[in-house]
């Protein structure tokens, strides 16, 4: 799943390739898919955008949305997207394909589940709304308004002293586009357990999730998204995470200590009992 360091490069790559391109070709909804969403129905995508001017692109979170002259084009984090130039061979299956006036086309795939939204601004009414406002709204997570002031205000609400430093930090949007994919290697340069109690954690220990925050995802974004994930060329990114699927079980590369995968929350939790007291 796309996660902040992805989708700001998804969007830089965006605004170098499809920005003020002219679409001639709208396909919503080819390859049927039960976990898409599309907003007011993929029918109504080609009257939206045929004949439109490709806008800025931006980020939001997780989020990557594109301007399209009076309407806005949402793709959610669970979306694959592509930009093929002219005359490359277009994959067979899709829910998105835009093709563009040079010839080019961009082109939409879902996994699991994702939303591709076409809506007017004035006119966006979806269960989906409030999870793109908390995005769109609060600062972001690579910003400069994400200080460590605002950081250290995320621990005053009542509901966050109860909380693990894992649904601290990756539920409930607390921090749109920090997610389970990054939260492991967040918490390990941090040197905090994932199951660690907010209302525990020192002055020292909050600073340092914070610190390890910004520098983490700074360089995943650095070295072009995580291994996991790949851009809008479809290259998978540079960056190769300190624990993961991958190095459960493994010795931990600054301490030797063997890294242990769990269960936790509903999902996976990877942690070094060494560095992660």
């Amino acid at each position: 799943m796309l996660e902040a360091p992805e989708a700001r490069i998804i969007a830089r790559q965006l605004n170098q390739t499809v920005k003020g391109r002219t679409i001639t070709y709208v396909s919503a909804g080819y390859t049927p898919h039960k976990f898409t969403w599309y907003h007011e129905g993929a029918e109504s995508y080609e009257a939206k955008m045929l004949g439109k001017v490709v806008g800025e692109a931006h980020s939001y979170g997780g989020l990557v949305e594109i301007e399209i002259e009076d309407v806005r084009l949402l793709f959610g984090d669970g979306v694959n997207l592509r930009y093929y130039a002219a005359g490359a061979k277009l994959p067979p299956k899709h829910q998105l394909l835009l093709g563009l006036d040079d010839e080019s086309c961009l082109v939409a795939s879902v996994r699991m589940y994702g939303g591709i939204m076409c809506f007017s601004p004035e006119n966006f009414e979806s269960t989906f709304k409030p999870y793109y406002e908390k995005a769109r709204n609060k600062p972001q997570v690579l910003g400069n308004d994400f200080t460590k002031d605002y950081f250290d205000r995320l621990f005053d609400d009542a509901a966050a002293a109860k909380k693990s430093a894992k649904a601290f930090l990756a539920t409930g949007q607390s921090i749109p586009g920090l997610g389970n994919g990054v939260l492991q290697d967040i918490l390990y340069n941090a040197g905090v357990h994932p199951k660690t109690k907010i209302a525990t954690l020192s002055e020292e220990q909050r600073y340092a999730m914070y610190d390890s925050t910004v520098a983490t995802l700074r360089e995943m974004e650095a070295k072009g998204g995580r291994n996991s994930e790949s851009d809008l060329y479809g290259n998978s990114g540079g960056y190769v995470p300190y624990l993961s699927k991958d190095t459960a079980g493994h010795e931990c590369i600054r301490c030797g200590a063997i890294i242990i995968k769990e269960n936790y929350m509903g999902g996976s939790i990877y942690y070094c009992p060494g560095c992660q007291r």
